[in-house]
């Protein structure tokens, strides 16, 4: 049985993404900060008749929690085929570029780029020990350079100063993780789950939770032949799903 772990799982897009996969046969291991709030996930999903899954605590932020997780998994599993890198905060509103200050870069930082960092390079080993290994980075057409500088993108006034550039920055790791990984079975890829109504933008979104987490999990599920450092958005490009860097 194919084994993931979906760091922020226990609600929204990345618990939506821990059914779709529970669904395709995974052991989901569904990460959470609060190890009550992944408990209330793991129920709800049970519940619903799908059993292969379990709560960990992890708060990508913490280092001691991150290697706590990674403890506590390599005390049951001796690889794990699939990382989705799903944890993120959007850093609250308003985000001017002139008055947004350094704190709420380093805290919105920490989490979608350290905290990436962070979880992969701690659960690296566990991966290369899976036949097919697959890592998904859950990122945004909001972090495209190409899209926030079009003046007929249809997001183009939609200007997060500090949320953007880390969803950039996350990009730009994927690239460079590919890259290091690229003569290995292991392929990484930036996907978009698209303009979703969650309570992370206060459900002004357009799509829905079922469309984002099959999103997601269709690049958990690539075969051999599939892309490596590739950034993918179907709501951008619904035949391709390519999206400007």
């Amino acid at each position: 049985m194919k084994t993931v772990l979906i760091t922020g799982a226990n609600k929204s897009i990345g618990l939506e993404t821990a059914r779709q996969l529970l669904q395709q046969g995974f052991y989901v291991y569904l990460g959470s900060r609060s190890l009550e709030n992944g408990q209330q996930a793991v129920d709800r999903l049970k519940a619903e008749g799908l059993t292969q899954v379990e709560a960990v605590q992890i708060d990508v932020s913490d280092s001691d929690s991150v290697d706590a997780a990674r403890a506590a998994l390599g005390a049951k599993i001796g690889s794990l085929d699939v990382l989705i890198n799903n944890a993120g905060i959007s850093g609250g509103l308003p985000q001017a570029a002139l008055k947004a200050n350094i704190e709420q870069y380093r805290k919105v930082f920490e989490t979608n780029v350290f905290g990436v960092v962070r979880v992969t390079q701690t659960f690296i080993d566990l991966l290369q020990k899976a036949p097919e290994p697959r890592i998904v980075n859950v990122s945004s057409s909001q972090g495209s350079l190409t899209l926030a500088a079009d003046p007929e993108s249809k997001y183009y006034h939609h200007k997060g100063a500090v949320y953007q550039p880390s969803k950039s920055a996350l990009n730009m790791y994927t690239i460079a993780l590919a890259y290091e990984l690229r003569d290995t079975p292991v392929k990484v890829n930036a996907v978009d789950p698209g303009f979703v109504a969650t309570d992370f933008n206060n459900h002004r979104g357009t799509g829905t939770v079922q469309e984002a987490g099959a999103r997601i999990a269709r690049y958990a599920l690539i075969g051999a032949d599939g892309p490596t450092g590739r950034f993918f958005s179907e709501e951008y490009d619904p035949e391709t799903g390519a999206v400007p860097w």
